[in-house]
């Protein structure tokens, strides 16, 4: 029996050694990728080693890589110390292939090293540019290459393309074998469709239908109605959003038990669409039960605080009314200086009535003073310049309303950055409060180089330099000029806001504008006259509350009103002088010419409570002017003025506006108000018209031969209506008013970053109230004739004589025949005074603005839906490289 056992035991012992050692080669042989380990014999087990040699060793040092394992010269070689040494190899990422052998006592470590990158190469990406690939990828030239990384890289940039929702997007990555053992690294990109949303099924709900609930997501199928939105695709973001909008819009109709089941959203086998499945749970509706409040603030009383609550019992139950109140009441502690207001709601929530009541909790709470007023992160702009926008100082009792203000002119100093607000910290004591501003300033200089074309005035070129926090004291300086085809101008500027530290602002324009007015209804727009205005403007404002101000000006302009003497000019009562002939030019015209200096005193009144002034999306603005000409100067009126606009956040960022503006001018030394100092009205004011094309004109109608006449030799007079024939000049008003609505509608975030803002709008407005000018008629036929004069007031005439051809003032000298007077003909014509009408003309239609790079670009199509006999329309305008 005992030598049985021992044949046992030997067995055993021998199936054990077998089975160890086949295990111990298990490890090497995966690592080495293919390549395995030979096992060394037993009788290598238990052997000392002598020497540790490395071979395949290229770009690493024999040293370097013995100190990788810990096999170490003296130590006893064991199969688990060579199995260790394989592992702690592969594990430096630095080797493809790893092998360790013994040879009575020498060990061999023989490794293949892993290549180094070369370059990494990226193929087939089109919707997603390098930049925003390459930051994904962790590998990079000049690193080991190694297939952890490589598969670790491909599921990034997978990632990448699932958060622009193309899960189709594949990603093959290529090894290219170079020399000098490199490699380059090509990920081969295959974009796919992304994945839209197809379906989006509700499960559970019977009070509202599918339409309704999907209405209220973010996420929208994909159809062919919804090309352009960027809704349709899924996002697992958008997901968790959607089953928020589902909750919000559930409690605010009553259905304080809902919830969402789960929400499931599965890959169609193309992975090209998903299809998201929520089961939901509608629960009871509840209606609002007793709703009070508990102040432990004692400035406040609960009964007068409840009645004024807007949630009244028997309501049907409102969360979103209940967040508002919360709010509202915070804001409302606020303004009695108790920052740190808790106010907290209590729910009773009754199942038998369906009832939810509520009481509102003031905790008491110290009243608030500002210990300290913090400004960072200005670097060039001065401390002054923010510290005195704010409402409140060191010291003060804390004002949420004076906070808010405060955030609203500083951003209004369009320094910062738009989303600047006014942090509130805690202070040293619990009533003590720290208002800190954090803001980071933009650039605030200007240089504009622009060219552009307008529908009005074809090319355009703008110069402009402006620095509106000059030396960061927020002063403002700039200089511009502009040409196009009938308007040049040069301007000097410089204002002040605050002259001596004080809350006085002031300001002075030096300018000069060449404008020259065209015919606006003819096809060749022809200059018709040209007022040269020269003048300096001096303005000083003063606050005279936190919303009102008052800002007098003082105006002097030398202005130079002239027309084409070869055009207008003429001696038809033979008198020896040439003048502005009326049958030529109009007599409204004519009587606009000369030279004059006004001298003007103004004022202004404004209340502006907006939240911005450079894009306002709330708040009312109004102002009052008054100017006063006749101090000095050649003429004498008093011109009113007043405008209001008002804008609201609606339909969560949609931005409504409402403007109304008029005015009137009236003469106060007897003389008629001139042509120059009129109102006029057209684009861009009211849309849909052209420049100048809304109020009172002058229309010269060409007269011509009826060719359905009966007698040819005694035709009939036929007046021209086509309007590109018509010469059409507007003398503008002394009265106007206007009107516009308008509603922007937000876009995305990409659109958003480019600068679009589409708007649909309504214009109302009309010019009117104008003394009616003498009108002029040419006789028919023919016309009217009459010779011509040069300079000196000599009648010209053409030369006849051979070689000598030309005009003279001689006809004696004229050989071959008489000297033929150089006549000029007015062709018969008919003059017709239209558009002096209160009438209101509307338009309607949409428009785009866009902040392109190039400069601001407007667009617009209008849609007139009421006129007046004689105005100028224009469906479709728009403007690039200047300012509307």
């Amino acid at each position: 029996m005992a030598g049985d056992v021992n044949v046992k035991s030997g067995r055993r012992l021998a199936l054990a050694l077998l089975g160890t050692t086949m295990l111990a080669g298990l490890p090497a042989q995966a690592m080495a990728q293919d390549d395995a380990s030979p096992v060394p014999s037993s009788q290598a087990q238990g052997q000392t080693i002598q020497t540790i040699a490395v071979a395949g060793a290229q770009r690493l040092e024999p040293e370097t890589i013995v100190s990788y394992v810990r096999l170490r010269v003296g130590d006893v070689y064991t199969q688990a110390a060579a199995d260790q040494a394989i592992k702690d190899l592969y594990a430096t990422e630095l080797f493809s292939t790893a092998t360790v052998r013994n040879d009575g006592g020498n060990v061999v470590i023989e490794i293949v090293e892993n290549p180094v990158i070369n370059r990494i190469i990226l193929e087939g990406n089109k919707r997603i540019k390098n930049d925003k690939i390459v930051p994904e990828i962790k590998l990079a030239p000049r690193q080991i290459y190694t297939r952890s990384k490589v598969r670790a890289d491909t599921q990034r940039i997978i990632e990448l393309y699932k958060r622009q929702g193309r899960f189709a997007a594949v990603v093959e990555p290529k090894i290219v074998q170079l020399s000098q053992n490199r490699v380059d690294i090509v990920y081969e990109i295959s974009e796919g469709p992304k994945s839209k949303v197809r379906q989006i099924n509700i499960i559970g709900n019977e009070v509202f239908s599918d339409g309704d609930l999907r209405g209220e997501m973010v996420t929208k199928q994909a159809r062919f109605t919804s090309f352009f939105s960027s809704n349709t695709s899924y996002d697992p973001d958008r997901l968790a959003f959607d089953q928020q909008k589902l909750r919000q819009f559930y409690l605010t109709q009553g259905y304080a038990d809902f919830r969402v089941v789960s929400a499931v959203a599965e890959l169609t086998p193309d992975k090209q669409d998903f299809i998201i499945t929520y089961v939901v749970e509608e629960g009871e509706r509840y209606k609002f039960g007793e709703v009070s409040v508990d102040s432990e603030i004692r400035d406040f009383d609960d009964v007068r605080l409840a009645a004024q609550l807007p949630m009244k019992q028997g309501d049907w139950y409102d969360a979103k009314a209940v967040e508002d109140t919360v709010e509202q009441l915070t804001e409302l502690a606020g303004t009695f200086g108790y920052a740190f207001a808790d106010i907290e709601p209590e729910f009773r929530r009754s199942k038998d009535d369906l009832t939810m009541g509520i009481n509102f909790v003031l905790r008491e709470a110290p009243r608030v003073y500002v210990e300290r007023v913090d400004v960072n992160g200005n670097t060039l702009t001065q401390d002054k310049v923010l510290r005195r926008e704010f409402r409140l100082a060191e010291g003060d009792a804390f004002n949420s309303i004076g906070v808010k203000r405060s955030s609203n002119r500083i951003k209004s100093l369009g320094f910062f950055q738009e989303n600047f607000e006014i942090e509130q910290k805690p202070g040293s004591r619990p009533d003590r409060i720290v208002l800190e501003a954090n803001v980071e300033e933009q650039p605030t200089g200007e240089l504009q180089l622009s060219a552009g074309f307008s529908s009005i005035e074809s090319f355009i070129l703008a110069a402009s330099i402006r620095q509106r926090n000059f030396r960061g004291r927020g002063q403002t300086v700039g200089a511009s000029v502009n040409y196009s085809r009938f308007s040049k101008s040069a301007r000097v500027s410089f204002t002040e806001p605050y002259v001596f530290d004080r809350n006085i602002s002031a300001g002075v324009d030096i300018y000069r504008q060449d404008y020259n007015s065209p015919n606006f209804g003819n096809r060749d727009r022809n200059t018709t006259y040209e007022q040269s205005t020269t003048g300096a403007s001096l303005r000083v404002g003063v606050p005279l509350s936190e919303y009102l101000s008052l800002v007098g000006s003082y105006t002097f302009n030398y202005d130079d009103v002239s027309v084409d003497r070869t055009q207008f000019f003429a001696d038809l009562d033979q008198d020896g002088v040439d003048a502005c002939e009326p049958l030529l030019a109009g007599r409204f015209l004519c009587e606009a010419i000369g030279k004059r200096t006004s001298s003007i005193l103004g004022a202004t009144l404004a209340y502006d409570n907006t939240d911005s002034r450079f894009r306002p999306t709330r708040g009312l603005a109004v102002s009052l002017t008054t100017e006063f000409a006749g101090l000095g100067g050649d003429v004498q009126y008093v011109r009113n003025r007043a405008k209001a606009a008002r804008y609201w956040n609606v339909f969560n960022n949609f931005i409504f506006s409402m403007t109304a503006e008029g005015g009137v001018i009236n003469s106060i030394g007897g003389d008629p108000i001139r042509l120059t100092d009129r109102f006029f009205l057209g684009e861009p004011q009211i849309r849909g018209f052209d420049i100048r094309g809304v109020g009172p004109r002058v229309l010269r109608q060409p007269i011509i031969a009826d060719p359905d006449s009966p007698d040819p030799q005694n035709p009939l007079p036929l007046i021209v209506t086509d309007r590109n024939q018509i010469s059409d000049d507007a003398i503008g008003g002394e009265a106007y008013y206007l009107g516009r609505a308008e509603l922007e509608i937000p876009l995305g975030t990409g659109a958003s970053e480019l600068g679009l803002r589409p708007s649909i709008w309504m214009d109302v407005g009309a010019l009117f109230n104008v003394d009616r000018p003498a009108l002029q008629q040419s006789p028919f036929p023919g016309g009217l004739n009459f010779q011509i004069k040069d300079a000196n007031g000599n009648l010209l005439y053409i030369d006849n004589r051979p070689n000598q051809t030309g005009i003279t003032t001689d006809p004696s000298v004229c050989t071959g025949g008489p000297c033929a007077p150089l006549n000029r003909n007015i062709p018969a014509f008919q003059e017709t005074f239209l558009g002096d009408s209160a009438s209101p003309r509307i338009s309607v239609g949409i428009g785009v603005n866009w902040n392109s790079p190039f400069g601001p670009f407007r667009i617009d199509f209008a849609q007139i839906l009421k006129k007046v006999e004689g105005d100028d329309t224009k469906v479709f305008s728009f403007n690039v490289g200047t300012q509307f």
